[in-house]
């Protein structure tokens, strides 16, 4: 019995060899096909349905592509869209955190949040991004 799965194994990873496989962007979308069909048992949706075998062909589809440029793009804006959406709750996070002791400013040259100590006054600051100089009143 071993020696069959050796076999597909070894049948398998030449099959796979050249083309894309697995990555972030297919983990995400394999999740949003657990939600959807877990959806769709209550639902019992025709549009789902579709929305679920789309999902699943597209998924399999970036798999088993040869053109791994291609898919590396999808999952980099996949990873930077990601990196957007979790940064945003992560910064809510920590000022909601940091409400006491901190308080967080934009600068005005680059728009990077900064985080600074909540001390009462005026304070002149340099923005690590951009270098840019300014002041800040707490």
């Amino acid at each position: 019995m071993g020696n069959f799965f050796n076999k597909l194994r070894y049948k398998m990873s030449i099959f796979m060899n050249g083309r894309y496989g697995t990555d972030s962007f297919f983990t995400f979308l394999m999740w949003a096909e657990v939600i959807l069909i877990l959806v769709n048992a209550f639902a019992r949706s025709s549009i789902i349905t579709l929305i679920e075998f789309a999902v699943i062909i597209y998924s399999l589809f970036r798999a088993f592509s040869r053109n791994t440029m291609k898919r590396r793009d999808e999952n980099a804006k996949y990873l930077e869209i990601k990196g957007k959406i979790t940064g945003f709750f992560k910064l809510g996070k920590d000022k909601f955190h940091d409400r006491k002791t901190h308080v967080y400013k934009k600068c005005p040259s680059c728009r990077a949040m900064l985080r600074f100590p909540k001390k009462p006054g005026d304070h002149k600051a340099s923005c690590p991004k951009c270098g840019h100089r300014f002041d800040v009143h707490i």
